[in-house]
């Protein structure tokens, strides 16, 4: 092992002594080091060799198989991580976030670094877990911290009672042996915190039967009456405090107990069969005594050993070690009110708190988009009581309702010109068959979960399915009222699917699953471009969903709009051949409150959200976030025409069209069509000729024909007229009329009413009146307004691709604005590297295939800095980019260079 500089033989010699001492087979330890001298010619290792070492190691071990006897083989080589951390001086947090690094330097494979993933996301669960263990625990027995210490015992001396705090550190042995052999269980982080509740329990009425005064909380309210009496006797079995457990500590009962009956307690009673526990097997008691106690414990350390060496990887014993802080790498002091070990591991530190938020493993961050309505969570509440109230909340919302269409549902269909009742029960049992058997079968990235599980969640989304179907239903009735029949939503097949998809995500989400999306589309083929037009529909048809329901939807919705719909295989490149292969701009399909006008390239008004929905609103008022109170429209588009494929050319009327039922901030939607139109004066400039120019506005009515008859708008329109010196402006009534009529003096006018209903630009004499670039869209509906003149002209409508690139420019529009602030770009500045990202989009969308938005995004604002001799290198750029929090390394380290399957 010849090293390359000088400082190479104290490495290398340190490599050795660690090799050694964790019994390195010889295979592993000379392919570690030669990756590790790979690496350090290449790139530069920061900090200590011997920890990028360990991880060099850990990719070693983990690639070899051991032959063991009467079970075949064992992947890795019978060292544990946790070994491995302690020989090497290396945190868990601190190995987690070097191995990402060395991950990309090596170019490992997707599979590995997603092993490395779900070991991050076992070990965020564990602490989680951990930190609800220790004040439940506080709140049953005494205080571990109080205990005396104890001279080591010898051979022939009596053997004393068990402590508090050998108490604490059994029964977190038993709970994660339990669940480590339990992967159905572990699978989700309610599943796991019930879990642990059931073996609080059981060690509760251990002491209680064993009459432990000694060790109990007496203050805590479970305990039985006459408890604190001297003439009080233990009882014969148990009791149960699951109910109270869950009370006081965000815990869900019928889960719990289902758990309890059904899991918890054969395991325990297997083990009194395998006489791995001993005491008594027909009330599960006397694991406690004085004769059983030392037995039991290191039989089932032994047991979890065993298993961490053969299956498990990581150690969740390390929680209660002297060293624990030190190996998990979260150093803390102990807080004022606790003392001893105990109250040190206690403290919350600020490292782990700062990992966790990085990594995004159990609570992804809000979304850029939706951070001006949704405040990030308070800390202090934890992933456990998050996912256990999103669970009691969505059982709530489901109290009574039935796996099957209610009455008015089943009405519904009745009212359909064919009833789809049939075919939609047909197609929802044939999920449910499909979901339950991908749910329960293991694979490389899930260990399987029990059938059991998997009904209770199909349950769960199928009464969720048939109540927002209804709400669907009912919606459409109400935009269309009535002119329409539904069977032609209510027979696609693809909207019911992804309906489905979508409810189960949910539930899935609620339980905290290792389930994560993209797996719910995987499992039934669906294309995540047909997924994503479900998402806004399902969030308008049910607002008791939970602030993080929505925005976990929120956050799925744009990893379909920046990468998964732009993969050659998606639907969206077909929608787009259908229309010509048109990409509209972001005029076009950008509603006018979000652009920025009065430049020579309308940009999105980058500080601005789209029209909020009623249920953000709901969430953003429950949390303290003002908002104007508006009236809740309708969805701008109806769910039938966004599962309809787009009609060829439609997308030249997207302006007129978008507005349709879109209620925005600042349009004047207030106003009646039947008030007087307002002259505002806005800025009056002279110029060298002393000929003064003058910009007033006037709000004029428009009215448009839609599919369910007229909708009247109210357009503010800007007039620009140049007055001689010492003349006074004229006053212009602005007046629509029919397209192909004139009104007497008021041609131009009426032309450039026209213009504005028809997404048209037509030019008029600047001493009558002009239309900016942008500004003419600036419309808003009137309330319920008709006008029979326009009835005979339908207009084309929008459909879902539009829709969808207006979802798109508005995520970019957010994300670069936000990496402008950063980088701290002027204006200016800002608009050409917007317009350079629209041009690109709208001219060049074959750079989107099988390419990242954001890729496009850092790439527009790098040109630009460039073109224009603006000092931003690419590399601060990309440090801006990892404060989002949608970033991923992946985005700027595997960029696709030549695409395939291209002319």
């Amino acid at each position: 092992m010849a090293g390359p500089d000088e400082e190479t033989p104290s490495t290398e010699q340190r490599y050795q002594d660690l090799c050694m001492d964790l019994n390195m087979d010889k295979i592993a330890t000379e392919e570690a080091w030669q990756s590790f001298e790979k690496m350090s010619t290449n790139y530069t290792l920061e900090g200590d060799d011997l920890h990028w070492l360990a991880c060099a190691l850990y990719v070693a071990c983990r690639k070899s198989l051991t032959p063991t006897v009467g079970r075949g083989t064992v992947e890795g080589n019978c060292v544990s991580l946790t070994r491995l951390l302690r020989s090497a001086k290396l945190s868990l947090i601190q190995f987690f976030n070097k191995m990402k690094k060395w991950a990309d330097m090596a170019s490992l494979p997707q599979d590995f670094r997603d092993k490395v993933d779900r070991l991050e996301r076992n070990f965020a669960v564990s602490t989680v877990i951990f930190k609800k263990f220790e004040p439940i625990f506080l709140d049953l027995f005494r205080n571990p911290g109080d205990d005396q210490p104890r001279a080591p015992r010898g051979r022939k001396q009596r053997r004393l009672p068990c402590t508090s705090s050998d108490v604490f550190s059994f029964c977190w042995t038993l709970f994660v042996q339990v669940k480590g052999n339990f992967p159905a269980i572990s699978d989700d982080l309610v599943n796991s915190y019930h879990l642990l509740l059931c073996c609080l329990d059981l060690f509760f009425g251990n002491a209680l039967c064993a009459g432990r005064k000694d060790l109990l909380n007496t203050e805590f309210p479970a305990l039985p009456e006459g408890f604190t009496n001297r003439d009080w006797r233990s009882p014969s079995e148990p009791p149960c405090i699951i109910d109270k457990l869950c009370e006081l500590h965000d815990g869900l009962v019928l889960e719990a107990k289902g758990i309890k009956e059904h899991w918890w307690k054969p395991y325990i009673k297997k083990l009194f069969d395998k006489k791995t526990l001993k005491g008594r097997q027909e009330t599960l008691t006397g694991l406690l005594d004085l004769a059983t106690f030392e037995i039991n414990n290191k039989s089932i350390n032994k047991e979890y050993e065993e298993w961490v060496l053969t299956v498990g990887d990581f150690d969740e014993r390390i929680f209660l070690g002297e060293d624990a802080d030190v190996e998990i790498g979260t150093p803390a002091k102990p807080a004022p009110n606790i003392t001893g070990e105990l109250g040190e591991r206690m403290v919350q530190s600020s490292h782990l708190k700062q990992h966790m938020a990085e990594t995004k493993s159990l609570a992804p961050s809000t979304p850029l988009t939706g951070r001006r309505y949704l405040k990030e969570k308070d800390p202090t509440v934890t992933p456990v009581s998050t996912a256990t109230q999103s669970v009691s909340r969505l059982q709530a919302l489901l109290a009574g309702l039935k796996t099957s269409p209610s009455d008015n549902l089943t009405k519904l269909f009745s009212e359909c010109s064919r009833n789809p009742q049939e075919s939609i029960s047909s197609r929802i049992k044939e999920m449910g068959e499909q979901f339950c058997t991908s749910y329960t079968q293991p694979s490389e990235d899930h260990p399987g979960s029990h059938i059991e599980f998997a009904q209770k969640r199909l349950r769960l989304a199928e009464t969720l399915y048939y109540k927002v179907l209804e709400n669907v239903m009912l919606q459409e009735k109400k935009r269309l009222k009535g002119k329409l029949d539904l069977v032609s939503l209510m027979e696609q097949d693809v909207f019911h699917r992804s309906l489905m998809a979508c409810c189960l995500e949910i539930i899935i989400f609620s339980y905290n699953s290792q389930r994560t999306f993209p797996w719910i589309i995987d499992v039934f083929g669906l294309s995540p471009y047909h997924f994503y037009k479900v998402i806004e529909v399902l969030i308008r048809a049910e607002d008791g969903l939970s602030r993080d329901v929505v925005k976990h939807l929120n956050f799925i919705e744009e990893q379909i709009l920046e990468s998964l719909a732009w993969k050659s295989e998606s639907p969206l490149w077909e929608a787009m051949k259908m229309n010509e292969n048109a990409v509209p701009s972001c005029e076009e399909v950008t509603l006018p409150s979000q652009l920025e006008n009065g430049h020579s390239n309308t940009a999105v008004r980058m500080g601005q959200s789209p029209p909020v929905h009623p249920q953000v609103r709901r969430i953003a008022r429950d949390t303290g976030v003002m908002l104007k109170k508006v009236e809740s429209p309708l969805s701008p588009l109806s769910a039938h025409d966004r599962f309809s494929s787009p009609a060829a050319g439609s997308l030249g009327t997207a302006k007129r069209r978008l507005f349709s039922n879109d209620q925005t901030n600042n349009a004047a939607t207030t106003t009646s069509a039947q008030s007087q139109p307002a002259t505002v004066q806005v800025v009056t400039t002279a110029t060298d000729q002393g000929v003064q120019q003058t910009i007033t506005q006037q709000t004029v009515a428009i009215p448009i024909p839609s599919g369910s008859g007229t909708i009247t708008y109210l357009a503010t329109l800007p007039i620009v007229q140049q007055v001689q010196p010492g003349q006074q402006p004229q006053q212009i009534q602005l007046q629509a009329v029919p397209q192909g009529q004139q009104v007497p003096g008021a041609g131009v006018l009426g032309a450039m009413a026209q213009a504005v209903a028809t997404g048209q630009q037509q030019a008029a004499p600047s001493q009558t009146a002009a239309v900016p670039h942008g500004t003419a869209a600036a419309a808003a509906p009137a309330s319920g307004e008709k006008a029979a003149a326009g009835e005979q002209h339908p207009h084309k409508r929008i459909g879902s691709l539009g829709l969808f690139f207006r979802k798109v420019y508005h995520l970019a529009s957010v994300r670069l604005r936000d990496l402008c602030e950063k980088l701290e770009v002027g204006d200016e500045l800002r608009r050409k590297m917007w317009t350079c990202f629209t041009h690109t989009l709208k001219e060049h969308v074959e750079l989107m295939r099988d390419r990242h938005l954001d890729q496009i995004v850092m790439c527009s604002i790098y040109v630009m800095a460039k073109v224009t001799q603006h000092d931003k290198s690419f590399q601060d750029i990309m440090k801006c980019y990892r404060t989002q929090p949608q970033a991923s390394s992946h985005v700027y380290r595997s960029v696709l260079l030549h695409p395939t399957g291209l002319p």
